[in-house]
């Protein structure tokens, strides 16, 4: 088969995208114009069971679980009370509240799974701060958009469970395996936020907390800890699988919630109908990805994508370079989820027949993914804390300000490369 008229069918999906059309109608048209092209009517009559069996996949019923767990634990007033104990803590480093940023984003990422809304909750808690103190909003709007990114690869990560139903991968190993290179990632912004503040000359520190102050906040640090815990250990130990893990999250976060006097119908009602109408949207674009992968499978474009591939000779190594070059090109102009769902049909197959690990590549798409949450002119981070800065100011500041971080994840994603058992060591410990 040519691969020509894969490049043109890729090339439609984007175009339909860039002209505001739904990315699962997107998606789901490539597919079935592809399939009955190919296949005519018969292939409408596949589709049916196959849409039936992702819905009825026990494994995606985590998705509004994990959701429901972050969106317990952000309107009950945890994120506020979290932002509160780091600042104690971290606000003496060079840099001070910034690292709060960093700090409290990785925190609320590993009860939350979603860029956008860990990038929006710490937005709203510190901002306001920062600018009352003086901070540069340039560099408090680059933390804080940067630090949300680690949302979808510290765990639970929703993205990692498209991944994993997409790619018939472990989500369970695709936790574990985002735990260290998220915590590594964590300390390189910390660390650039530091070097920076004391190469410029401009090492804002807050003033010093008492000791005993500071162990007294260390209370509002145990709900998120509590439920990350159990949620990872769980998984880890091999007590829960995924789906029951997200399940015992939602339990300990509805005791948190009660525990913090706000629990109450309101506050359900809230809960339940952001989570409904976030799964909606995730489940639609999966079941219009499942489409797409049907239209590939039975096309075989997949084998005629490898075999194109694999005739250029490369090495493992130098398709993964390729690879980023994609994938930040791809970063300025779709979303993280169309980017996961349009590409991995294509990508996964060619990868897997170079001999590259599943869990490992499901990392890189996750990194590459944060990347594009970062980059102008569709990095959705971006705009989410330039939506909510409390002074008006251009939206190039936020660009700007991230910069810095995205070169990091470059560098990162090029040292997980060269020592890919950062992120395959843990899972294989499981």
């Amino acid at each position: 088969m040519s691969v020509t008229p894969v490049i043109i069918a890729f090339f439609a999906m984007l175009f339909m995208m860039l002209l505001g059309l739904p990315i699962a109608v997107s998606m789901a048209a490539v597919g079935i114009v592809g399939g009955l092209l190919a296949y005519g009517m018969p292939f409408i009559n596949s589709i049916a069971p196959v849409v039936w069996g992702v819905h009825n996949d026990n494994l995606l019923t985590s998705v509004p679980l994990f959701i429901l767990m972050g969106e317990l634990l952000l309107r009950s007033g945890i994120a506020d009370r979290m932002f509160g104990a780091l600042a104690a803590w971290l606000g003496r480093l060079p840099g001070g509240l910034l690292h709060t940023n960093i700090g409290c984003s990785a925190l609320f990422a590993a009860t939350s799974g979603s860029s956008v809304a860990t990038a929006a909750t710490i937005g709203t808690v510190a901002l306001p701060s920062l600018h009352r103190r003086g901070y540069s909003m340039r560099s408090s709007l680059g933390s804080i958009a940067a630090g949300g990114t680690l949302g979808i690869l510290i765990p639970p990560s929703v993205n990692m469970i498209v991944y994993g139903s997409l790619t018939d991968t472990s989500i369970g190993k695709l936790f574990i395996a985002g735990i260290i290179p998220g915590l590594l990632l964590t300390g390189c912004f910390m660390l650039y936020i530091a070097l920076n503040a004391i190469f410029s000359g401009n090492a804002i520190k807050e003033e010093k907390v008492p000791l005993a102050v500071r162990i007294s906040l260390l209370r509002d640090l145990v709900p998120p800890a509590t439920v990350f815990f159990i949620v990872m250990g769980s998984l880890y130990t091999g007590v829960a699988t995924t789906t029951e893990s997200a399940a015992l999250g939602v339990v300990a976060a509805l005791f948190f919630a009660w525990r913090s006097g706000k629990l109450n119908l309101a506050l359900l009602e809230n809960c339940f109908t952001q989570t409904a109408k976030t799964t909606g949207m995730i489940l639609l674009i999966i079941t219009a990805a499942f489409i797409l992968n049907l239209a590939v499978s039975l096309t075989g474009v997949a084998e005629a994508m490898t075999k194109w591939v694999t005739s250029f000779g490369f090495t493992p190594t130098q398709m993964l370079l390729i690879l980023i070059a994609f994938y930040f090109v791809l970063g300025m102009f779709m979303d993280v989820l169309s980017m996961m769902v349009a590409t991995i049909p294509i990508t996964f197959p060619i990868i897997v027949a170079m001999g590259i690990d599943p869990v490992w590549f499901g990392i890189f798409i996750v990194l590459m993914c944060e990347l594009g949450l970062i980059t102008p002119p569709v990095g959705m981070n971006l705009f989410v804390v330039h939506g909510i800065r409390p002074d008006r100011g251009s939206i190039r500041d936020a660009m700007l300000g991230a910069v810095p971080y995205a070169i990091i994840m470059i560098l990162f994603t090029l040292m997980l490369i060269a020592f890919p058992a950062v992120a395959t060591w843990l899972p294989s410990k499981m």
